[in-house]
């Protein structure tokens, strides 16, 4: 079983300043406010509001949006819908909640579809957020904290920003990532091999 990692403090830091903070307000956290890495905590700043885009509405935890389809017919191919676990909106997440399937696939090799979330750098992405859609999932306050990875290429390998889904392919592990409210931003990480 391949090793686990977590993000070095550096990498965390450079990706919330790319745009994270959108995303750490989304996926899992009613507020942007930070992101521990094991002992280590970084600050990070709430989202600018703009006056200008009309206000989404805003998801509840759990509630079913868009799964694109499977990648392909190999079966290591995976879509959103088949890491979702059961939470109350509002409830904190606990690793019991994970079934045994989205166990099972830790240290896994998959290939998952979804979007790329938007970030300041458009190539040579080492490190970025896919979600399960484009319209407002993890793009608010209150999105499911399953409808989102956290994807860092493997040494050599990037990514290219596509407003288009991607289909991302690598190791697949459970890294709970919390705010500095103590609160988990995200569970999910994906050593990351190709994105097309």
């Amino acid at each position: 079983m391949p090793t686990r990692r977590l993000a070095p403090l550096w990498i965390v830091s450079a990706v919330l300043l790319a745009g994270m903070p959108m995303w750490l307000a989304g996926c899992g956290s009613p507020s942007a406010g930070g992101v521990e890495d094991g002992d280590r905590a970084v600050a990070t700043q709430a989202p600018a509001e703009n006056p200008s885009t009309a206000p989404r509405p805003k998801l509840q935890p759990g509630a079913k949006t868009v799964a694109l389809a499977r990648a392909g017919d190999r079966p290591y191919d995976k879509t959103f819908d088949d890491i979702r676990f059961e939470i109350e909106p509002g409830e904190e997440f606990r690793r019991e909640m994970l079934p045994d399937s989205v166990e099972a696939l830790a240290g896994q090799r998959i290939r998952i579809r979804g979007y790329i979330l938007p970030t300041a750098q458009k190539r040579g992405i080492k490190q970025f957020v896919l979600v399960r859609d484009n319209q407002e999932c993890c793009f608010g306050p209150g999105a499911a904290i399953f409808d989102c990875i956290l994807v860092e290429m493997e040494p050599g390998e990037t990514a290219e920003f596509s407003i288009r889904p991607v289909a991302v392919e690598g190791t697949f592990d459970i890294q709970e990532i919390r705010g500095l409210d103590g609160k988990h931003l995200a569970v999910y990480h994906l050593d990351g091999e190709s994105v097309r």
